[in-house]
């Protein structure tokens, strides 16, 4: 394995794909100890992950991003001419054991695509912390492929998933929906040291532009955790709805999969509040399984471009609360 995590500059082709996330609890027994796994070493109390356990606990202490990423994996197997793995950072199937089987099964050079598209400590540079992590001596050679939220497969996949939700509005001529884009809010500190923010801004008047709509969008942030006294990016989803006067699409751009910050944040918290207001809205889907998004790996793939990351960007967050994101689904 070389030194550098990102394998910049590596020739050659792959012989596997390793998809790479986060994972998450099967089942009401696994919650506490994958929130557990999640915050090993930062000193957070059993009872705060308690509070969150219970956002689990409503749906059934099973959260939805193994199943996506079963079938995430299931659609790439069908597309490509490699094997296809899959690993989570805390929950089962942890990397370093698909690695342990990758190696078993004499992968040499594997390309790894993490469930997250765009740069930050939590999608991207820990992402090429855990790929250090969990190589081992003997092993694949593992590169990480680049971020994606300005291709045009993760672009027009997401915009297919906007028409679908305006479909849904089915708002009578001359009245239109204005999208607000979502994903996970950090500290301002941090993304003062990541592209971060520019990076979904960016993707969102892509996705807009795909829509050929001259109609003005919004950015908002989801997830927010941690002492009020630690500034993060703003607008909260839940405070821009309260602005609102005209029926709204919600664009989750900032996840791949309807994980649990998702189903909780937007199709709990943000639904109920719409039907208070009497807000019509509808969710616009994550990419999942789309085509389009799919076909994207394996254009990826064929680039032999891999994640370049100056070792400036995204560096560590303090290990406290304030960095903890709600539902600890990040990606």
């Amino acid at each position: 394995m070389p030194s550098d995590p990102a394998g910049a500059g590596l020739p050659g082709a792959y012989d596997a794909l390793l998809v790479l996330s986060f994972g998450g609890p099967e089942g009401p027994e696994d919650v506490m100890p994958f929130l557990q796994n999640v915050v090993r070493g930062r000193g957070v109390p059993d009872e705060r992950l308690a509070e969150v356990a219970e956002h689990y606990q409503s749906f059934g202490g099973r959260s939805p991003i193994n199943d996506q990423n079963r079938a995430l994996v299931a659609a790439l197997r069908d597309k490509l001419d490699v094997p296809v793995y899959w690993g989570n950072r805390n929950w089962h199937p942890l990397g370093e054991d698909t690695v342990a089987q990758m190696k078993a099964d004499g992968i040499a050079r594997a390309a790894v695509f993490t469930t997250s598209a765009f740069a930050g400590y939590s999608s991207c540079r820990q992402y090429l912390e855990d790929i250090a992590r969990i190589a081992i001596p003997g092993g694949p050679e593992l590169v990480k492929l680049r971020h994606f939220g300005d291709h045009p497969g993760f672009v027009e996949a997401m915009a297919d998933r906007v028409r679908d939700a305006l479909d849904k509005l089915d708002l009578p001529d001359g009245i239109s929906a204005r999208l607000v884009f979502t994903a996970h809010s950090i500290p301002s500190a941090m993304a003062a040291t990541s592209p971060y923010e520019q990076q979904i801004r960016r993707s969102a008047a892509l996705v807009s532009d795909a829509l050929g709509r001259a109609e003005p969008w919004d950015l908002v942030w989801q997830s927010r955790s941690g002492p009020p006294y630690v500034p993060w990016l703003e607008p909260d989803v839940l405070d821009h709805l309260r602005t609102l006067d005209e029926p709204v699409v919600l664009v989750p751009i900032g996840f791949v999969s309807d994980h649990m910050e998702v189903v909780y944040d937007l199709n709990t918290e943000a639904r109920q509040l719409a039907d208070d207001l009497g807000l019509p809205m509808e969710r616009a889907a994550t990419v999942g399984t789309h085509p389009k998004f799919v076909a994207m790996v394996r254009e990826l793939m064929a680039e032999l471009q891999p994640e370049a990351c100056a070792r400036t960007c995204c560096p560590a967050p303090a290990r406290t609360a304030s960095t903890r994101p709600a539902h600890l689904e990040t990606s």
